[in-house]
């Protein structure tokens, strides 16, 4: 009986190593409204995976939110050996660590890769934004170009995404950090979307930049907490989504010196018990280009403008944590016209969308084992 059940027990190990080795190869076809979808796992085995850059070699750059950054080979080989030199402060707490990784738009002149992260410091934490040159496996000549203040203690809604406009500034989205009146204030960078110079300054024409008590890096107010921004490739406008508390997840075109609402006006309810939070209108306040209720939990998104995915270009792809599926949007200038919720399930919870150089997508998945996903045109 004993060897019997030792023999049980080593061909579950060896089914176990079988299924881990295969999903290492894994991909499957999804029907979708425009296109057959080849879903490709590339890379597994990646701790709680934020979000992925591409390098002009064909190698990517991915974040783990314990704060280890890593490379990936073209052929989505893990480098086992993360990347040194990032700042002290980046710090894992609940929903924060480390977070956005993007190359300088002139990165293969300059090889600076900025990254946001959940900082420590006095008073607690808050989403930093720092810059380096990638020189092999480390980080060299480490800056450190903006501090969100005050710090705090909470464990939420850090935003972290980062995005060049092409125009010489960086934005950095913020969230309330799970305090909702600091969204509607000014001298208080949470709740916001900030916008620098590539070096960390502060541009001329920022909104508060000659607001008496204001922090002059605001850009817009009244956002709750971020996780999805991107450049439109036609406007060159800001987009962004941002989750809503149990409903009401908004897209935003992002405009100077607009306040977003939050809690002001809002179209999500209090968690657990479903009442009102304000109201869902009032004037000076923008109302949402598109929103989410029930909310699917949003993070990531990119616009579509390659060529392997006809039927996608100039739509939006919005990951959802809570739904696990990728949801694509078509649009009508600044109108969301149709939504297909696509994927739902076959990845898991989506964190990070991005189109490669290569017109494919690619998707992280928020997981303890997490993988980057490729999905590619499978015909038909």
């Amino acid at each position: 009986m004993k060897h019997a059940l030792l023999r049980l027990l080593a061909a579950g190990v060896v089914a176990l190593t079988l299924g881990v080795s295969g999903l290492a190869t894994a991909q499957t076809i999804e029907r979708t409204e425009r296109h057959a979808v080849r879903v490709r796992i590339l890379t597994r085995g990646l701790e709680y995976p934020w979000s992925l850059a591409f390098l002009p070699d064909g190698r990517m750059l991915v974040t783990e939110r314990a704060g280890r950054l890593r490379y990936v080979a073209a052929d989505g080989t893990l480098d086992p050996t993360p990347i040194s030199g990032l700042p002290e402060a980046v710090a894992e707490r609940r929903q924060g660590g480390l977070h956005d990784v993007v190359v300088h738009p002139r990165f293969a002149q300059n090889g600076l890769v900025y990254i946001a992260y959940a900082g420590k410091g006095a008073g607690g934490h808050g989403t930093e934004l720092a810059r380096g040159r990638l020189d092999g496996h480390r980080l060299a000549d480490v800056e450190v170009l903006f501090r969100a203040l005050p710090k705090s203690w909470g464990g939420r809604h850090f935003g972290g995404r980062v995005v060049f406009d092409g125009k010489g500034h960086v934005f950095l989205t913020l969230g309330d950090r799970g305090d909702r009146p600091r969204a509607q204030d000014p001298g208080d960078h949470a709740g916001s979307v900030i916008r620098l110079t590539e070096d960390g300054g502060v541009p001329r024409d920022n909104p508060y930049r000659s607001v008496a008590g204001a922090r002059p890096e605001i850009y817009t107010l009244g956002n709750r907490n971020i996780q999805g921004a991107a450049i439109h490739p036609r406007t060159g406008e800001l987009w962004t989504h941002e989750h809503g508390p149990q409903g009401g997840d908004e897209v935003n075109v992002i405009r100077a010196g607009v306040n977003y609402g939050w809690p002001v006006i809002t179209y999500g309810r209090n968690y657990g018990i479903g009442t009102r939070i304000g109201g869902t209108h009032k004037e000076g306040m923008a109302q949402p280009l598109h929103q989410w209720t029930p909310s699917i939990a949003p993070s990531g998104m990119a616009f579509y403008d390659g060529d392997r995915f006809p039927g996608w270009r100039g739509n939006l792809l919005v990951g959802a944590l809570k739904f696990r599926l990728l949801a694509r949007l078509e649009l009508d200038g600044e109108r969301v016209v149709r939504e297909e919720r696509m994927l739902k399930g076959v990845i898991g919870r989506i964190r990070d969308v991005r189109v490669g150089p290569d017109g494919y997508v690619y998707l992280l998945s928020d997981e303890s084992n997490g993988v980057i996903a490729r999905l590619e045109p499978a015909g038909g």
